[in-house]
């Protein structure tokens, strides 16, 4: 088994970023494919996002981890994105001109975490909520290590963009490097490297 970067890489190239939207059948309970979506191609006023639950979810997701993936896309519609893919252009303004025109009932983000690309779609989310000054419920979802799913908070996004606040964190609280050694592979590398260097 690869790494978390290695298997979602795997399910991009496998899958080319294509989305889906599912929705439940209230009546048997069953899921129906409705049509393929990406977010940066979807119609910012379609009628299936008006007051919807919807999920903005990483294009690698749903192959690479289907049963979570099932289960934060039961009764949202689900667009997906890869700004590795696609780029980061105009992500901000497609996510507030879906909130301006559809008013959706709440936004809800599933990605990879530790990923820059991914970490994009969170700012971005925050951007759009930011710009329309919505009170559009937002919840943030990353996918730790094979398979666990942690919740973190818009504050915690907006954290990560300013280093030198991560710092603080990283002072008062050094054993987050015995969990960043954990989960980077390249943090891994780099104390290998020095442990090595020192003999």
């Amino acid at each position: 088994m690869g790494s978390l970067f290695e298997n979602c890489k795997r399910a991009q190239d496998e899958s080319s970023y294509q989305s889906i939207y599912y929705s439940s059948n209230l009546n048997n309970n069953s899921e129906t494919e409705v049509r393929s979506l990406k977010l940066m191609e979807t119609w910012v006023k379609a009628p299936f996002l008006r007051e919807a639950s919807i999920l903005i979810v990483g294009g690698c997701i749903q192959s690479t981890f289907p049963r979570i993936w099932k289960r934060f896309a039961e009764n949202r519609v689900v667009l997906t994105s890869c700004p590795e893919a696609e780029g980061f252009s105009g992500l901000v303004e497609k996510l507030a001109m879906i909130i301006r025109c559809s008013n959706p009932k709440e936004m809800i983000l599933l990605t990879v975490d530790g990923s820059p690309h991914c970490n994009m779609l969170h700012i971005s989310v925050n951007g759009a909520v930011f710009i329309t000054k919505a009170r559009t419920p937002i919840g943030h979802f990353v996918i730790v290590e094979e398979g666990e799913v942690s919740e973190v908070t818009s504050e915690s996004v907006r954290v990560g963009r300013y280093l030198h606040l991560v710092e603080k964190c990283v002072q008062k609280c050094p054993e987050l490097i015995s969990d960043l050694e954990r989960l980077s592979r390249e943090q891994q590398e780099i104390k290998k490297n020095v442990l090595t260097s020192s003999h």
